[in-house]
């Protein structure tokens, strides 16, 4: 079968699946036998040791090794490999039955351009799924991945998909770890990708030893990934809103001025107003650097209203700022330390005083950020700006013949 023929390539990702390897690759075939399908089984091994390239071959797959570790890695490397116009991918632990893949496929020719599985829609086995991914990990993730990209998914992270292979490669995917599942469905949604979903049913896997994913650090992986893409809802507006409310009542503070009787004005409410103003700040620069990485690192071009955030990160706008307000928060403090010390440094210090330095000390504070981030960003922009390889899709292996079809 040539290249050109083949619809529907299964994909699955590997590495040590031996046990369970062999009966996945059984229903993807037998699908394609019994629906007719012009396809293929193509697996993206990761570097197994225990036989899995080699059973995969004898059973009729196609195998691509893949030298670079990591879920995203062997599925990158995977589709870039892959025959057919669309794309079925599942972990090949035996958890989903590829011999079902009807659904996937009918939406896929109907036009959608990535279908997803959602288990919680098809069942979930008993035992299939840990009680802390059932009713935490998933829903939490899934439904922060609504709220902040309007994604119509409500099962981000069901390994069982199907894509056009197009459409997808269109996306230019890098993230080469388990966080790729979410890349993949948040860079299709802000593309305008049609995305449909379809029930899945999770089995328990079949493995004898415990899952590749490692339930916090790849949870953390997805958030950190997810606040990548949303910096402004995330940083950006709770940042400059705390960062404004800190100012104003400062200034309040500052001019002894109560708005209503009662308003907090003395030191203390402003040394809190000072860190307030200063926290909101941290998180404006954070969302900053958070834009200018993602669009360095090609992940995604920053929307329209973070072409501003962008320019005020690369530009002159952060050391000319951060410069001004040193010297500001210098002179400040530089006063007072004058006024104790003709008074005698183990003078107390008078409130008048404190009103004096604990906004000197905060623009002194915020300067220096401003100097150090755009030094930071420099750095990244100078870092992303060299080459970076994209995952090596290996040395491919041809099996036997693609489908019975």
């Amino acid at each position: 079968m040539s290249h050109s023929e083949v619809e529907l390539t299964i994909l699955m990702p590997c590495l040590n699946e031996a046990l369970t390897l062999g009966t996945c690759i059984e229903k993807a075939r037998a699908f394609l036998t019994r629906t007719g399908v012009a396809g293929e089984v193509l697996i993206a091994d990761n570097g197994s040791t225990d036989g899995s390239q080699q059973l995969a071959l004898s059973l009729g797959a196609r195998v691509v090794s893949v030298s670079v570790r990591g879920y995203g890695a062997a599925l990158i490397a995977g589709i870039d490999s892959a025959s057919g116009r669309f794309i079925v991918m599942g972990d090949s632990d035996d958890s989903y039955d590829f011999s079902r893949l009807d659904h996937f496929l009918a939406e896929l020719r109907r036009g959608a351009q990535l279908v997803m599985g959602n288990r919680f829609a098809g069942g979930i086995m008993p035992g299939a799924m840990p009680v802390l991914h059932r009713y935490l990990g998933n829903p939490v993730l899934s439904f922060v991945g609504q709220v902040l990209f309007k994604s119509p998914v409500k099962d981000f992270h069901c390994g069982l998909r199907g894509f056009s292979r197009d459409a997808i490669r269109s996306l230019d995917l890098r993230c080469e770890g388990m966080e790729f599942a979410s890349e993949m469905v948040v860079k299709a949604t802000l593309s305008g990708l049609a995305i449909a979903e379809v029930p899945t049913v999770l089995s328990p896997d079949g493995r004898d030893r415990p899952p590749h994913l490692r339930s916090w650090r790849d949870g953390w992986r997805h958030l950190r990934f997810l606040m990548l893409y949303s910096p402004r809802w995330l940083f950006l507006y709770p940042g400059a809103a705390l960062a404004v409310a800190g100012l104003v009542q400062l200034v309040i503070a500052n001019l002894h001025f109560a708005l209503t009787p009662g308003w907090p004005i003395g030191i203390h409410t402003q040394l809190f107003a000072a860190a307030a103003m200063m926290m909101g700040y941290q998180a404006v620069l954070f969302a900053m650097g958070a834009v200018l990485a993602r669009h360095h690192a090609q992940l995604a071009a920053p929307d329209p209203s973070e072409q501003v955030i962008r320019r005020v990160a690369s530009g002159p706008v952060l050391p000319v700022a951060g410069g001004l307000a040193t010297t500001a928060g210098l002179v400040l403090c530089a006063g007072l330390t004058l006024q104790w010390g003709q008074s005698g440094f183990g003078a107390l210090i008078p409130e008048s005083a404190m009103r004096q330095i604990i906004p000197g000390v905060a623009l002194l504070l915020m300067g220096t950020q401003s100097l150090l981030a755009s030094v930071f960003f420099a750095a990244m922009r100078s870092a992303f700006d060299s080459s970076r390889p994209l995952p090596a899709t290996g040395r491919v292996r041809a099996g036997w013949p693609s489908s019975d079809a």
